[in-house]
């Protein structure tokens, strides 16, 4: 009976951790998608003052890195000691990624479409290499530390939040494509029949962005099309 009741409990924590969590990234979709709206100008974006593009920088990042961290969330939920275990690794999961945005903001300017393909193709090499599989592979594990685990996952979408923000850091188009690939690779493991036609198309399509960047919708501004 007492066992039951303890499966019980756990069950519930991780089905309150699971809505709090995707509730929290639904919202703050809606809110960046506001806060986005007619910023995006392709690789001519600026960021608005510091505090302006942190607040939205956190926004996105919630949005777009939560769901995939849901399960690790549940984890939490189900084996922390205190009611805010969850709470706190959560919290200390996205300073990892606000903190990334601080970085974003120190070296971004805007930016030619060569830099911009660049970027793009160097982020498909970077899907090939060991480093990212270890990143990739430890995102997966089970982390006590929220920002253990942010750093991991940092290391393992560096290379596509690279291409979002080179491509249009505002651009909600880009956010949303680039969020689909970071939670699947998250929930999914690793497998060469995905991961290396997946590499394989951002270095192609970095090679367009330089070679013919008219044919990307939203990468220039109009008026410099």
């Amino acid at each position: 009976m007492e066992s039951s009741g303890v499966a019980r409990s756990t069950g519930s924590q991780g089905s309150v951790a699971v809505a709090a969590t995707l509730g929290l990234a639904t919202a703050c979709w809606v809110l960046a998608i506001r806060e986005m709206n007619g910023m995006d100008m392709g690789v001519a974006t600026g960021l608005g003052s510091f505090g302006f593009f942190i607040g939205v920088w956190a926004l996105m990042m919630a949005a777009m890195m939560l769901p995939g961290a849901a399960p690790a969330v549940v984890r939490q939920a189900r084996a922390g000691a205190h009611a805010y275990a969850a709470p706190v690794f959560v919290g200390s999961y996205l300073a990892v990624w606000t903190l990334l945005g601080v970085f974003v903001y120190a070296v971004y300017r805007p930016h030619g479409t060569s830099l911009a393909g660049a970027v793009v193709i160097a982020a498909g090499v970077y899907e090939l290499t060991p480093l990212k599989r270890h990143f990739r592979a430890r995102c997966r594990e089970r982390l006590d530390s929220g920002l253990g685990f942010g750093l991991c996952c940092v290391g393992s979408s560096a290379g596509l939040m690279a291409v979002m923000v080179v491509l249009g850091v505002m651009s909600v188009t880009w956010m949303s494509v680039v969020a689909v690939v970071v939670i699947g690779q998250k929930l999914v493991p690793a497998r060469a029949a995905i991961d290396i036609p997946l590499a394989l198309a951002l270095i192609a399509f970095g090679v367009l962005v330089i070679v013919s960047p008219g044919s990307v919708p939203g990468l220039m501004p109009p008026m410099a099309m």
